[in-house]
């Protein structure tokens, strides 16, 4: 049989501790992570403002294109996250 070192075992018992602080958004009876909810609008917004690059005439400058919308993504994720969710 193995055995857990000590430092595993304190990091599982803090990620455990962790999980539960998650604060929970009730949508039609069924819970839902906001972090979720984060994501998906931080999706929905990075796609929304694609249009507004190409009107610019900014979008041949930025590239990888994938990795600049991904960033955009998280980080209107983030942005809602913290305004929405911070306790």
């Amino acid at each position: 049989m193995r055995k857990t070192s000590p430092l595993s075992f304190s990091g599982l018992m803090l990620l455990c501790a962790c999980a539960g602080c998650d604060p929970i958004i009730n949508i039609a009876g069924a819970n839902f992570p906001a972090w979720l909810l984060c994501a998906i609008v931080g999706g929905f917004v990075s796609a929304a403002m694609r249009p507004v690059f190409v009107t610019l005439g900014i979008e041949p400058y930025l590239w990888p294109l994938p990795a600049v919308y991904i960033a955009f993504a998280v980080l209107a994720a983030c942005i809602v996250y913290l305004t929405f969710f911070r306790s």
